[in-house]
């Protein structure tokens, strides 16, 4: 049975635990964070507020990182110095030379690493590759995707509103679309960027050339508390395929129109608790790979890299 540690009962936490949870030949064993009161509600789990003490005491298959991203790539390195298995939640990183850190770690301890880019698991987002591999609408043409919100103003410390720490909407927000980009269409140029950035708010504006189509993307923390939506929309030759208003619709050119909102079913795009299983398929994914030593194939350095690339040039 597979031991596991999480590190981090912050927000994101609540969208782990119950996933490890519920998995069979497997037990979350320990969790750690500074903050005493945030363990409180998982009494059967063994506490810690250090994690050194926690890596010394505890043998572990695998640790969840669901720390602030400043903290990511130290602590999964720390983690995988020690022979365990890491998945940390995105970003890796803020610096792109951590990328190289985290994977020779990974490679040198032999030891398995993935980044949570939660979007590759999403319901909506895997039709849409899907779709786009097998060219079943034609050629892609065109694409949008947002992700919007307010201003957060809950976060620990306040790190996420600090730049340093976050890197603001482009390594929290924006990184969403941009990785499931990358991984869909590949390594994009961008033709078009625009940032309004101040201290209470901050939004990016970008177009992503890809050479037989172009997606235009925007995403936002605004100074009010506008309502969270993550949406997209992408033309084909053959049809439209969105993502927007709570429903998953393709429109074909004949102007037939299939509703796959019910039959996709899953994640509203809310940054609350998922109502389905995007979480839970990445960490079962992760955690298959680990028990049949598998090669993490859904998440590869050099996309990471290009990811980080373009969002240290905005």
């Amino acid at each position: 049975m597979l031991k596991v540690g999480l590190v981090g009962v912050g927000g994101i936490s609540g969208a782990h635990i119950p996933v490890w949870e519920e998995m069979e030949n497997l037990e979350l064993i320990a969790i750690c964070d500074i903050r005493t009161e945030r363990m409180e509600k998982y009494p059967q789990k063994r506490h810690y507020t250090d994690f050194d003490e926690m890596l010394e005491k505890e043998q572990f298959d695998i640790i969840d990182i669901c720390l602030p991203t400043y903290l990511h790539a130290d602590f999964a390195v720390k983690a995988m110095k020690k022979g365990i298995n890491v998945i940390t939640e995105k970003p890796i990183s803020l610096k792109k030379e951590d990328v190289e850190r985290v994977y020779s770690t990974a490679k040198k301890n032999n030891v398995k690493f993935m980044v949570a880019q939660v979007l590759r698991f999403w319901p909506e987002y895997v039709l849409l590759k899907e779709i786009y591999d097998t060219k079943k609408y034609g050629k892609l043409l065109s694409g949008s995707m947002i992700r919007l919100g307010g201003m957060p103003k809950w976060s620990w410390d306040g790190w996420m509103s600090d730049e340093k720490r976050s890197g603001l909407v482009p390594f929290d927000l924006h990184i969403h679309d941009l990785d499931f980009m990358v991984y869909a269409f590949g390594m994009p140029k961008v033709t078009y960027q625009y940032r309004s950035k101040l201290p209470n708010q901050d939004y990016i504006c970008l177009n992503y050339d890809f050479g037989d189509f172009s997606i235009h993307s925007e995403a936002s923390w605004y100074a009010p508390d506008y309502p969270f939506k993550a949406e997209f929309r992408f033309q084909f030759e053959d049809a439209i395929v969105s993502n927007e208003n709570g429903k998953m619709i393709i429109m074909k050119n004949d102007n037939t129109v299939i509703d796959l909102s019910q039959e996709a079913e899953g994640d509203t795009g809310n940054i609350n608790l998922p109502k389905s299983n995007a979480y839970a398929n990445e960490i079962h994914y992760f955690a298959d790979c680990v028990e049949k030593d598998l090669p993490i194939e859904k998440m590869k350095p050099e996309e990471l890299q290009c990811v980080l690339e373009i969002l240290n040039s905005l």
